[in-house]
């Protein structure tokens, strides 16, 4: 066999990755007679066949899809090493990127954020985002790391992810100020409203258990997955609410609202997730290393 003509495998990359050869032609800024050439070539050159037609695509064969696995490694790995270079010079101002997802607790992100605030030579970007576009953020490149509410598993993944958990924070029932009950859980809670997280999260799954363990039917005024919004229905609406006591701190601090009491066993998880990579920042690594260790610190007996 020739030697690998890393020059095909890039164009070869680009058109598998593209949804058509015209449209990768135009990207490349070449002719789509020269790009299907530089294909053949890479053809010839390793005696396999990586596309076949049908109709008027161009489809992967068995062996084109693992070609395009280990292009895919190749070309991903350098844009690593270029975005590494270009961030980790101690010459020069670094920056990291950080998306966020969307209903995550501000008063969290605010505190994972903060080594970042006092430090002089780095800048960073926060992007609130989906959990989907959070995921294409990291594969992309687009994002150095993100914050969710829950880890990301593997399975069912093309692509292995590392979660590190840096903070969790217990779950209460919060309302008005001065209106707490004297009396422990259900008593004295009767007829009371409720706004809470909605179905398909940990901390409403963890409250529907308190409530069935008290045999206790709560009358449920809204149900909500945006945290920010939560916090201000819990604030503004005059009914009881379930959520970590950090994301009301203030309104707390202040005598608004109250923490009732805390939900056994239940928790919001806060992850800072990432991809194995090569060139892994060491700002990165240090962020979320100081972030755990204050978690660790902040619960320590």
């Amino acid at each position: 066999m020739s030697r690998l003509n890393y020059h095909h495998l890039y164009y070869f990359w680009r058109v598998a990755k593209s949804t058509s050869l015209t449209e990768a032609a135009e990207s490349l800024h070449i002719s789509q007679s020269a790009l299907s050439a530089q294909i053949k070539q890479l053809e010839q050159s390793l005696d396999v066949a990586l596309f076949v037609r049908q109709g008027r695509k161009l489809v992967l064969t068995d062996v084109g899809r693992r070609v395009l696995a280990y292009a895919q490694d190749i070309f991903n790995t350098g844009e690593e090493l270029e975005k590494f270079i270009q961030k980790d010079s101690a010459t020069q101002l670094q920056h990291i990127t950080i998306g966020v997802q969307s209903n995550l607790s501000r008063n969290f992100i605010e505190s994972f954020i903060a080594p970042l605030l006092k430090s002089e030579n780095v800048d960073f970007s926060l992007s609130s985002r989906g959990m989907a576009d959070l995921l294409n953020g990291l594969v992309n490149h687009e994002l150095d790391l993100a914050l969710t509410n829950r880890a990301i598993l593997s399975e069912g993944h093309d692509t292995s992810w590392q979660n590190q958990l840096v903070a969790r924070q217990a779950v209460a029932i919060v309302g008005p100020y001065g209106e707490k009950p004297d009396t422990p859980f259900p008593i004295g809670y009767e007829g009371k409203k409720w706004v809470v997280p909605g179905r398909n999260t940990d901390i409403r799954s963890s409250f529907e258990s308190f409530c069935a363990t008290h045999q206790y039917q709560p009358d449920i005024k809204a149900e909500v997955d945006d945290m920010a919004m939560l916090r201000l229905l819990a604030r503004d609406s005059g009914y009881l609410s379930v959520l970590p006591p950090v994301v009301v701190k203030d309104e707390i601090q202040s005598k608004v609202l109250q923490d009732y009491e805390s939900i056994p066993q239940a928790f919001e998880n806060f992850y800072a997730i990432t991809m194995p990579r090569k060139f892994t920042s060491l700002l990165v690594l240090e962020l979320i290393k100081t972030a755990t260790h204050q978690y660790a610190v902040d619960h320590s007996i």
